[in-house]
């Protein structure tokens, strides 16, 4: 955990923000964190696992804070949906899930992002896919 979040997370956020400063910058992928409790259907029992302890969703916040935006939760705010399922205990079934796959986008660039989706309608792995629609300028 020390190591993801003030080597691995700092390495990482320092190379997106330079990146961003050269161009329309977009970060997609399984981040490995949810962000809030809105992102895990049972954000209680799961404060101290991985993806979901105050140390890497606090590391989130600040990268967050340095200029770019979760594209999903930028168009829903309070819409409830999950991106990832653990396959050994069913979870998909039971609808217990976690939201780890993000669009981030740096921030003086999100006027070009029109939507950002997660469709979890989509089956075939323990992952659903998100989509991101842009107009790049």
């Amino acid at each position: 955990m020390k190591y993801r979040v003030e080597d691995w997370d700092t390495c990482f956020q320092e190379y997106c923000n330079e990146l961003s400063k050269k161009k329309t910058t977009i970060i997609c992928g399984d981040l490995n964190v949810c962000h809030k409790e809105i992102d895990i259907a049972r954000p209680k029992g799961n404060e101290r696992t991985a993806g979901f302890t105050n140390e890497e969703r606090s590391s989130f916040t600040k990268f967050l804070e340095t200029g770019w935006v979760d594209t999903f939760r930028n168009f829903y705010p309070n819409e409830v949906k999950y991106s990832w399922w653990s396959m050994r205990t069913g979870g998909r079934a039971k609808g217990i899930g976690w939201r780890l796959d993000y669009f981030l986008i740096n921030k003086s660039s999100l006027s070009q992002v029109k939507d950002s989706l997660i469709n979890n309608d989509i089956y075939g792995s323990d992952h659903c896919p998100i989509e991101l629609k842009i107009e790049l300028k």
